[in-house]
């Protein structure tokens, strides 16, 4: 027989648990009395029945009452554990929770953050696994760059650029090896600054994750996300609960029908139906063909010019302002010459080109291209994504200062926020433009963890703040909790499809997060800052844990 009794915790009787089972230890001898014996069914006589106590299962607390073990402590300075490098303070909670409440990320990227943000208790709520990801991968590092002492930050910090390199589309196997030497050194700092009872099977599991990389190949291709996605979609099929198999294999035979069909009308308009916020935009030229047919030119003019001013031969920066003052109508008027002396080689876009586009521009608030969503700013500003954010890798001048001459040649990144959509029309093809504020070279730093922030209200470039739109990528901004002002650069995954009419029903085509930088804090900086710390772990200016 087993006797099962529950005492509250914190209003256990404590030493007089004698006293509160005294009634019913009373009832357990009054259990028999009157009673011959216990009768055996079995076979069909009475006998007398011998119990005896074998043993209690107790809790920690109860061993201090029945064995006389030390549970309690003995005064205030037992009861009070001094905070460790991973406790956050109250002001620290608000403040990483303030930080995810006003993130605001492009569309399609995650759930809406803010939405997932409980200020009034300082937690995170309704986290889906996608979102999870999210978090660890990007958003978490910038979130806590004001908190915690930095040897602990930054062992958070390496175990999201972890997961952020292992979710890569590409995957380098020559750095799988390092990477996995840096995951091992990484769960030993965090050893350092987090309790045993945080190490459980999950955290050990991290080491295997590079080995399953270089076996299977990368994540992406086996994480369950466009499954479990599309199991929503085959729930929505159900309308016969009786019969959930049917209504699935029919409702699918149906649109796979229908989707055939459509193939054979796609050129046919509908009657009836409102037209898609995605079909009022024209298909846009290639910024690459368009590139490619005037780069000729552009070789030819700079020479030109160069032959006409030889004394300015050797200032480079003096010719490149003079072929961007003077390059359209030096094309217009050449490829007029070329025309009136009949040669073929002059295609058809070039000779619409150099016509110019039609002095009436549409303007539009958001663009669509190459399957991102871009916002101008005032779209984004009434909004909870941001999807004005752009970046441009262009082949350009760099220039020391005012007076340099002769500037470099190289790559050079520039970041900024859309301001207008341009849709030139050139008759027979139309080419979108971004009218951005371009971030000015004193706006940008790269810190020590490769994280790039900017200032945006120093605006540069003014000049030249045009580009097309099929050579910008798309980013997004995040303010920097450590530093008020500044915001911290996220990049937004690119998609490797071409521009689809209809809703992306599944949403798995973000497959991959930018890296923020291509190694991880060094170790030897974990030495350097437990030094200044002087060794010790304890940290000071947080509210102590208090024991009852």
């Amino acid at each position: 027989m087993m006797l099962t009794l529950l005492i509250s915790g914190p209003k256990q009787p404590g030493n007089d648990i004698d006293v509160y089972l005294e009634p019913l230890i009373d009832d357990l001898k009054s259990l028999w009395v009157g009673i011959r014996g216990v009768y055996d069914a079995h076979n069909g006589e009475y006998f007398t029945l011998r119990a005896a106590l074998m043993w209690t299962i107790n809790d920690f607390p109860a061993y201090g009452n029945l064995s006389g073990c030390v549970v309690k402590g003995y005064g205030e300075r037992r009861t009070r554990l001094p905070p460790g490098p991973w406790n956050l303070s109250r002001a620290e909670k608000r403040e990483i929770c303030n930080s995810f409440y006003g993130m605001k990320v492009p569309e399609g990227y995650s759930s809406n953050i803010k939405n997932l943000v409980s200020l009034q208790d300082s937690r995170l709520l309704g986290l889906k696994s996608h979102d999870c990801h999210t978090l660890m991968q990007q958003l978490l590092p910038v979130a806590i760059r004001s908190v915690l002492e930095k040897p602990a930050r930054y062992a958070i910090t390496r175990l999201c650029f972890f997961f952020n390199a292992i979710c890569a589309k590409t995957v380098d196997v020559s750095k799988l090896d390092k990477l996995e030497e840096d995951v091992v050194v990484t769960l030993c700092l965090l050893e350092k600054y987090f309790p045993p009872s945080f190490f459980d099977i999950m955290i050990h599991l991290v080491v295997h994750l590079v080995r399953e990389v270089r076996l299977c190949g990368p994540v992406y291709f086996r994480w369950m996300y466009p499954f479990e996605r599309y199991m929503k979609v085959l729930k929505g099929y159900v309308q016969n609960r009786t019969r959930p198999e049917g209504c699935i294999a029919e409702r699918y035979i149906a649109e796979e029908a229908v989707e055939f069909c459509t193939q054979h009308l796609s050129d046919v308009s509908t009657v009836g139906v409102p037209s898609s916020q995605k079909m009022g935009v024209s298909k846009p030229l290639s910024g690459c063909t368009n590139t490619e047919e005037v780069l000729p030119y552009i070789e030819q003019h700079m020479i030109h010019i160069k032959t006409a001013y030889p004394k300015f031969r050797k200032r480079t920066k003096w010719l490149q302002d003079k072929h961007n003052s003077t390059f359209i109508q030096w094309l217009r008027f050449k490829v007029q010459s070329e025309l009136e002396e009949d040669n073929h080689g002059v295609s058809e876009n070039l000779r619409w080109l150099a016509a110019g586009p039609n002095m009436a521009v549409p303007l539009y608030r958001s663009y669509l291209i190459k399957g991102i969503k871009f916002n101008i700013k005032a779209q984004d500003d009434v909004r909870t994504t941001q999807n004005s954010g752009v970046y441009l890798l262009a082949h350009t001048m760099q220039v020391a200062s005012a007076k340099d001459k002769n500037p470099i040649l190289s790559n050079m990144g520039f970041y900024g926020v859309i301001q207008e959509i341009w849709d030139l029309d050139y008759q027979k093809f139309t080419i979108p433009v971004f009218r951005c504020d371009w971030i000015d070279s004193s706006g940008l730093v790269v810190d020590e963890l490769g994280f790039t922030l900017v200032d945006l209200s120093k605006i540069g470039h003014r000049n030249d703040q045009f580009v097309l739109a099929s050579q910008v990528k798309q980013i997004f901004f995040i303010d920097d909790p450590m530093h008020r002002g500044w915001s911290v650069v996220l990049s937004m995954p690119n998609r490797e499809y071409n521009d689809v009419i209809g809703d992306e029903v599944l949403g798995d085509v973000i497959i991959e997060c930018e890296p923020f930088t291509r190694g991880m804090p060094n170790v030897d900086t974990f030495d350097e800052l437990m030094g200044e710390l002087g060794g010790q772990n304890i940290r000071g200016g947080c509210e102590d844990i208090w024991i009852e």
